[in-house]
C-alpha cells in the first residue's frame, strides 16, 4: 500500500489578515533574509501575484524576479510590495538583548 500526499502550499492557509501578519512577523525574525522574501512571495501568491504587482507598481514578472530565491531586491521594492500587501514593518525593543 502506498500513500500519496497533496503538495503543501502555505499560500493556501494565508486566508486572513491575522494569519498573514503572524506569518510575516515570524519570517522577519529569522536571521536569514531569504526567509522574509520567501514569506512575502507566499503572501503575494495568496493575494494574487498580478494584483500585488499592479498595486506595487511592478510588472508581474518583475515581482516574481524580486521575490525569487537568491534575489537581492532593493529596499524600495520590498517596501512597495509590503504596502501592496497592506502590511508594514514595526520596530520593537529586543528584550533578549536588554
Amino acid at each position: 500500500m502506498t500513500t500519496t500526499f497533496a503538495t503543501f502550499d502555505v499560500a493556501d492557509y494565508l486566508d486572513s489578515e491575522e494569519a498573514i501578519s503572524e506569518y510575516l512577523t515570524a519570517a522577519s525574525e529569522d536571521p536569514n533574509p531569504a526567509v522574509l522574501l520567501a514569506a512575502l512571495s507566499d503572501v503575494a501568491k495568496a493575494r494574487g501575484m498580478a494584483t500585488v504587482a499592479k498595486a506595487a507598481g511592478l510588472g508581474r514578472e518583475s515581482l516574481y524576479k524580486a521575490l525569487a530565491p537568491g534575489s537581492h531586491p532593493r529596499h524600495e521594492t520590498v517596501s512597495a510590495v509590503m504596502r501592496a500587501l497592506g502590511v508594514r514593518f514595526a520596530v520593537v525593543p529586543d528584550k533578549a538583548s536588554a
